[in-house]
């Protein structure tokens, strides 16, 4: 039997150039260590907090641009960091509410190339270069996630969470869908196609709760937190605390 042979950075390009690619590599990886560590130091202590996700292209006066300010607002007032991803739409909206609350506004930006300028209430604004590290900081310091509509980023974001607490590698929170319409098509899919297929199983849709009332949202999600963690509390202020 022949050997397997797997050739080497350095016996395909030059040795300079294998160089120069390996020293990008580790300073990639230097930056993205400094992004976690960034992101610990500034966000460890903003407790409890909730990630809210949607669209960048909603613009102010549509429905769900609205609906998020009224919802982040509720947040903020019971108790709860807002973090957003710090740019338009759905993003400044949830950062807009939060601002106007009790506690803090947080904006996790990421640089692209066409760059996302970030809106102006971010109480605390961090800026990424890589979607990674941001990806981790928004799982790694939220205590509930709230998704609105938002196309291919939301699915995305979506469909990280959930596969992280269904796989047991984070920690089980509330994830809340706000836009019956919107989500409608999407949940029945999962119900009449993967779940038939055997790709998901039925107690993965209760990771999922989803409603029109902005009100519910923070009811849903303290009642969550009332029933599985016994030293939530919320005080005589109103404002909730895990």
């Amino acid at each position: 039997m022949s050997r397997k042979v797997i050739p080497s950075l350095r016996s395909i390009i030059d040795l300079e150039k294998a160089t120069a690619k390996k020293a990008r590599a580790s300073w990639q990886m230097f930056t993205i260590m400094a992004e976690f560590i960034e992101a610990t130091e500034y966000l460890s202590e903003i407790r409890p907090a909730i990630s809210i996700y949607g669209s960048a292209r909603l613009k102010p006066g549509t429905q769900y641009y609205e609906q998020t300010i009224e919802i982040s607002r509720l947040f903020s007032d019971a108790g709860f960091a807002v973090i957003s991803g710090g740019g338009p739409g759905i993003m400044e909206a949830a950062n807009k509410g939060a601002h106007a609350g009790h506690s803090a506004s947080v904006g996790l930006n990421i640089e692209l190339p066409f760059e996302q300028s970030g809106n102006q209430y971010q109480d605390i604004s961090m800026r990424f270069r890589h979607f990674f590290a941001r990806k981790v900081a928004f799982v790694k310091n939220s205590d509930a996630f709230l998704v609105m509509p938002g196309g291919f980023g939301t699915l995305d974001e979506l469909s990280e969470v959930l596969t992280l607490i269904q796989t047991s590698k984070s920690r089980k929170v509330p994830i809340v869908l706000v836009g019956k319409d919107f989500w409608h098509g999407l949940l029945e899919w999962f119900t009449n196609v993967m779940m038939p297929m055997g790709v998901i199983s039925p107690e993965d849709m209760d990771l999922m709760y989803i409603t029109d009332d902005s009100q519910d949202t923070l009811d849903y999600i303290i009642k969550y937190y009332k029933e599985h963690k016994t030293e939530s509390k919320q005080s005589e202020d109103g404002m909730f605390y895990l």
